[in-house]
């Protein structure tokens, strides 16, 4: 497996993408949308899992603007310095960023077979909400807190969209991810994906604080099949 760091201009200035590529050297895209603790081990794992499955995968630094190649680390202080950054981050720039991002790999010559979106919290917003403006192969959202209040939204999003939440997650109550399921109901190209006992970040196996061993291998199961039958790399 290949890494390398590629770099993106934007209106407003330029910003790194970093970038795996598959054994093979080629293969379909994904778009890795980070949580608020950077483009670090836990985004740089799941990039690496995804490769080695044969997408070339590519994570922006979407926190360029604020703290360039900011990661934050899994403690209480961290997620509390993470949260305090994120505060100052513009959704709407985030995922102007990730558009960009898209069309960049859509162009690289390891590209091939359509290119793909997942997130995960914060990532999980700027990726529905990307979906709402492009047409993707795949667009998959783990928690994002800002999906139940844009569910007006859902109607625009043609791309096949699964929706991961944790049922017993703090910052996203259960009534909201029912009145997420509700939206979903009769959309054949969203599919809605609840752990009932899990809490925020439960993938986030860098976490102490968050991770949930059983409920994420679940969880990446139905994506990692959702991905195989909708954006395949073999």
């Amino acid at each position: 497996m290949q890494t390398r760091t590629d770099q993106i201009t934007a209106h407003d200035g330029s910003f790194d993408v970093r970038v795996w590529l598959p054994d093979s050297g080629s293969g379909p895209g994904i778009l890795l949308v980070q949580e608020i603790y950077g483009v670090g081990p836990y985004i740089e794992k799941v990039a690496a899992d995804l490769a080695s499955r044969g997408y070339v995968v590519a994570a922006p630094d979407l926190f360029w603007r604020l703290r360039p190649h900011w990661v934050g680390e899994h403690t209480p202080e961290g997620t509390q310095a993470a949260l305090e950054l994120a505060q100052g981050f513009d959704l709407a720039q985030g995922v102007a960023d990730c558009a960009l991002t898209v069309s960049h790999l859509g162009s690289l010559p390891e590209v091939r077979g359509g290119v793909g979106a997942v997130g995960f919290c914060l990532g999980g917003s700027v990726g529905y909400m990307l979906a709402t403006q492009l047409d993707l192969a795949a667009v998959l959202s783990f928690y994002g807190s800002a999906v139940p209040d844009a569910i007006g939204l859902m109607e625009r999003i043609q791309a096949p969209l699964l929706l991961v939440f944790g049922g017993s997650d703090p910052y996203i109550p259960r009534e909201s991810v029912a009145a997420v399921e509700k939206a979903a109901e009769g959309r054949a190209n969203v599919v809605m994906h609840v752990e009932e006992e899990a809490g925020h970040a439960f993938h986030n196996s860098e976490s102490p604080m968050f991770h949930q061993p059983e409920p994420a291998a679940r969880a990446w199961e139905v994506a990692t099949t959702f991905l195989d039958r909708h954006l395949p790399s073999r």
